[in-house]
């Protein structure tokens, strides 16, 4: 941690409300975007964004600088955002597997946006349908997803935001993957056969 990072914490710490404004602008839209993909409503994302800070001003007196300030903001934004999808109602949770030809379970990626259809239109169904794939994960499997192939987040960030082996991260983004891609396949949007060896934000690893 620099030295401007520590004068910037005990701003914070100190009830600097500058400093906390400081902090709000430079987080708010990746918190937003983290609520948006992971509750698909603007609405309540934009709650979960809120209370996000509010937790943030209230706790910011007990961050001992053990991980960095964004992993500690995350960390909090992505349980509040956990949270609220525990308690809400799912009325059609779906889990979707694809087989292959001796029974056994397909774990299949993305396709890379150089693959994507040139037309407009059908590009922008592909995005719905893909947006329809993630709402149909578990919680668990919805927040580590959004973490790594929506905000881009780094295997070591994200277990160190969930305090999780980055084994399992691999894994639960291996799973979350899997079930997306059958998602699309049953839903008619892509082949078994387009394959990549990994998607990122739109962009093969």
């Amino acid at each position: 941690m620099t030295t401007d990072d520590k004068k910037f914490i005990e701003s914070l710490q100190s009830g600097d409300a500058d400093a906390f404004e400081i902090l709000v602008k430079k987080y708010e839209t990746k918190i937003y975007n983290l609520a948006l993909r992971m509750t698909g409503n603007p609405d309540d994302a934009m709650d979960i964004a809120q209370e996000t800070f509010l937790r943030v001003y209230r706790s910011i007196g007990e961050f001992g600088a053990k991980s960095s300030l964004g992993t500690w903001i995350f960390r909090i934004a992505s349980n509040v955002a956990l949270d609220f999808l525990r308690k809400r109602k799912r009325r059609n949770e779906v889990s979707t597997t694809t087989e292959n030809e001796d029974g056994e379970e397909v774990e299949l990626e993305f396709p890379d946006e150089r693959n994507m259809p040139e037309n407009v239109s059908e590009a922008k169904e592909l995005r719905e349908a893909i947006d329809e794939g993630i709402a149909q994960l578990t919680p668990e499997y919805r927040q580590i997803f959004v973490m790594r192939d929506i905000l881009g987040m780094s295997y070591t960030d994200i277990a160190n935001t969930l305090y999780i082996a980055e084994g399992t991260v691999k894994s639960r983004i291996a799973r979350a993957r899997g079930k997306i891609a059958s998602f699309l396949i049953k839903n008619g949007n892509f082949s078994p056969a387009v394959k990549s060896n990994g998607w990122k934000g739109g962009r093969v690893e």
